[in-house]
């Protein structure tokens, strides 16, 4: 017992912050503390099921806590709220990079949310396609087909929100492709 509280002690210091910030971008702020709680009480119940590393399993614990909750319609609002947050707080400024991560944000609040998972999953939790395949519950050639699909509709997307042609616009830093396996 003493080494299974341990062990959990440094994985929830490890593994808290980008498990919430994985609730965050599914359900919005307001859930994201319930579902981490949630999380963690199944992580200490099931300690000696957990692989290594944690976090792939520990995000797929998040994902079935979000689905059964039942909310799906008050999730994507509270998404939607989010979003709509973070590109107030950037209008006005008139810096490039502003304007870019303002089109890459509306861009991704247009996409489904099998797309925006998948590119959450792989950009923003740095999650290779094998490791977000097992959050999602698929293989990862299916993983990997999915993320090439999400950034096709996600540049596209910031093309046509752009007024340009849909042709590959500079979304490097979100959708990295570097450090995946095969």
């Amino acid at each position: 017992m003493p080494d299974d509280a341990a062990r959990f002690t440094a994985m929830y210091n490890t593994c808290r912050q980008p498990v919430w910030a994985y609730a965050v971008s599914r359900a919005g702020r307001q859930m994201a503390d319930e579902v981490v709680s949630e999380t963690f009480t199944v992580a200490w119940r099931r300690i000696g099921d957990i692989p290594q590393p944690p976090l792939p399993w520990l995000l797929g614990v998040a994902r079935n806590v979000l689905r059964d909750a039942g909310r799906s319609e008050g999730r994507r609002a509270s998404f939607a709220a989010e979003l709509r947050d973070w590109t107030d707080a950037v209008e006005g400024d008139i810096a490039d990079d502003v304007a870019d991560r303002m089109a890459l944000r509306n861009a991704l609040a247009s996409l489904g949310e099998e797309d925006r998972e998948v590119l959450i999953l792989a950009a923003w939790q740095g999650l290779t396609p094998r490791e977000a395949a097992r959050v999602v519950g698929c293989t990862a050639a299916t993983m990997r087909v999915r993320l090439h699909r999400a950034r096709r509709r996600l540049a596209k997307a910031v093309a046509v929100r752009d007024g340009a042609s849909p042709v590959r616009p500079c979304v490097s830093p979100l959708v990295s492709t570097a450090g995946e396996e095969a």
